[in-house]
């Protein structure tokens, strides 16, 4: 087997020079075969609030020219065990939800087929509708832990079934998930209505709210969040807006009393056991974001990611 190829060596081309893949890592073109693959989906026509997630990719990407190849926390060296590579972006329609939604699948789909993992950076989170699509066109239903301010299962939004607020609804009613293995991480703040909640468990989520966090510390959280899963295929899918304003500001519906990145990351480094089939990290609005505070924390969280995957892969 040929040697992985890893990022650019910062010794050598200092960090801020050249094209801003993610990590520095290579170009999927650039590579013989690929394991895992980090891909850009620069979209927003589905959010409600504030645009410009559609930047987000990119900003993620400038973001992450620091990330180093050790990780001490894993214990891993993700880029040497796995070739991980930067797969560009998923070109989608600006102005036909439908078809943008289409085009995702349809993507990530011909990806999968290269890869034998995904970690996609949005965009809003109504990409991750047509990415469970996709996976559980492979893998069949799938626990969804859903890291988020918001329960993004509610009906519609002007009528439109499809948006960054409905994915996990949509997703239940077609069969995609787990109902009995799907949690929620990090909600918070106001509801429409306690109906909000009673329709949520319906659709197969637990919650691990924010206030529960507080209340009985991340070990806690962990110790539900592993029970809920147990061992079934699982898609990791993480708004940014989970974290407080505090720490990520870059965002389109931010909600106060969020986690941590500390909180974030510690959850996310307790999913090694787990069998992780895909994940995404979505809703950076670089409009929003203030020396790179938001950028920062996402590309971090997709460093944790990869890592997890990339020990998964290199496997037996």
């Amino acid at each position: 087997m040929t040697e992985n190829v890893g990022p650019i060596d910062a010794s050598v081309n200092p960090r801020y020079s050249g094209i801003a893949t993610f990590a520095r890592l290579p170009r999927i073109e650039d590579v013989p075969r690929a394991d895992i693959a980090v891909v850009g989906i620069p979209f927003d026509s589905g959010v409600s609030y504030r645009p410009g997630t559609r930047f987000g990719p990119s900003h993620v990407r400038e973001s992450s020219r620091l990330l180093r190849p050790y990780n001490p926390a894993q214990d891993v060296s993700p880029f040497a065990i796995a070739q991980v590579v930067d797969a560009g972006d998923i070109p989608v329609n600006p102005f036909d939800l439908a078809a943008a939604v289409s085009e995702v699948e349809t993507a990530a789909i011909a990806l999968g087929e290269q890869v034998q993992r995904i970690v996609t950076i949005g965009g809003d989170h109504t990409v991750a509708l047509p990415l469970l699509r996709a996976v559980a066109a492979k893998h069949g239903p799938v626990a969804v832990l859903h890291f988020d301010a918001h329960l993004d299962t509610w009906d519609t939004y002007f009528g439109a079934p499809i948006t960054h607020g409905t994915p996990f609804r949509r997703a239940s009613e077609e069969g995609l998930i787990d109902l009995t293995a799907s949690c929620h991480v990090g909600t918070r703040g106001p509801l429409y209505s306690k109906q909000d909640i009673e329709d949520d468990e319906r659709l197969g989520f637990s919650i691990v709210s924010s206030e529960y966090i507080e209340e009985h510390g991340v070990e806690a959280a962990i110790a539900r969040i592993l029970q809920r899963i147990g061992d079934k295929p699982l898609y990791v899918s993480i708004d940014i807006d989970v974290l407080d304003p505090a720490h990520a500001p870059g965002t389109g519906t931010p909600e106060a009393g969020g986690l941590t990145s500390r909180e974030l990351l510690r959850i996310l480094r307790a999913l090694g056991s787990q069998h992780i089939v895909g994940a995404d990290v979505v809703e950076v609005s670089p409009a929003y974001d203030h020396a790179q505070i938001t950028g920062i924390a996402a590309s971090h969280v997709v460093y944790e990611l990869v890592s997890l995957l990339a020990s998964q892969v290199a496997q037996p």
